[in-house]
């Protein structure tokens, strides 16, 4: 019983590093396609303003409600159902 409890702690503790690292990742594409879209809709403006930087804040706001973004949390529930199936299979063949 302690190694499966010990399975289980080192698998979540590497789902959250590499869902952090997944969210960091998938937030820095959807800020540099907004950046792009600024600088194509204001090419006067183009560059590190600050009305680019409003911009690109005030879109990211409601990213974390989209379904990509939610998509994220899967990394949490797939290796727990396979891992949960692999036990399965192997103990009740």
């Amino acid at each position: 019983m302690a190694a499966f409890v010990r399975l289980i702690l080192f698998l979540l503790i590497a789902e959250a590093v590499f869902y952090l690292l997944l969210r960091i990742y998938i937030r820095s594409l959807r800020r540099e396609r907004l950046e792009e879209i600024w600088d194509a809709r204001h090419p006067a403006m183009a560059g590190n303003t600050p009305a680019r930087r409003a911009f690109v804040r005030r879109s990211m706001i409601g990213f974390d409600k989209t379904l990509r973004s939610r998509l994220l949390l899967l990394v949490f529930v797939l290796p727990n159902l396979a891992v949960m199936g692999i036990i399965y299979w192997i103990n009740w063949q």
